[in-house]
């Protein structure tokens, strides 16, 4: 009987942490649901990468409803992680079917080199995406930075910025990468 309680305590620890804040708890639940997930997605069409995104969106759903007060304790943390990925990659498969190209875009050309609108487009999206790094944290800025222009590794970067661990740094990757996301939208809305 024991050892079929012990999950309520950790369970309890973990979302005592995110009540408070403590970005441990999603180390704790990174660490715990990694391979349930990786081994879902990855039977399912995903790669280890779409498990990835679909972990950290899950922790971020469970982070975002505990430290509102919507969240209702209703089974172990795991399966509402398992339940809540399953939901968004059942979601992802589905549009990426309906918006698979029937055709070659037209733009396209042969050789693979971009079209003038192309190259426009492309230069359009990037003042967007400066303009979006301007409004969000220092701190998400730095990390993006390091991320996806330096190429750093995740330990690399919880080195660098004093991040306990490289869990750390994805999930803070994660939540920064939505704030963008967001602000991102706010700027092409003007």
């Amino acid at each position: 009987m024991k050892s079929s309680l012990l999950f309520l305590n950790t369970d309890s620890k973990i979302l005592d942490l995110i009540r408070r804040g403590d970005e441990e708890a999603l180390v704790m639940l990174y660490e715990s649901n990694r391979r349930p997930v990786l081994a879902y997605v990855i039977r399912n069409s995903g790669t280890e990468d779409d498990a990835e995104d679909m972990l950290q969106e899950s922790l971020v759903v469970l982070w975002e409803r505990v430290r509102s007060g919507r969240f209702e304790y209703s089974a172990k943390l795991s399966t509402f992680i398992y339940g809540v990925v399953k939901n968004m990659w059942s979601r992802r498969l589905a549009h990426m079917r309906r918006e698979a190209p029937s055709e070659l875009d037209p733009e396209q050309h042969s050789d693979g080199a971009l079209s003038p609108l192309e190259h426009l487009i492309d230069s359009e999206e990037a003042e967007l995406v400066r303009a979006a790094l301007e409004r969000i944290g220092e701190q998400c800025q730095k990390l993006l930075k390091l991320f996806y222009w330096e190429e750093l590794s995740m330990e690399e970067i919880a080195v660098q910025m004093g991040f306990a661990n490289a869990d750390t740094v994805k999930a803070k990757k994660y939540q920064c990468k939505k704030a963008l996301e967001t602000v991102l939208r706010e700027v092409m809305a003007q």
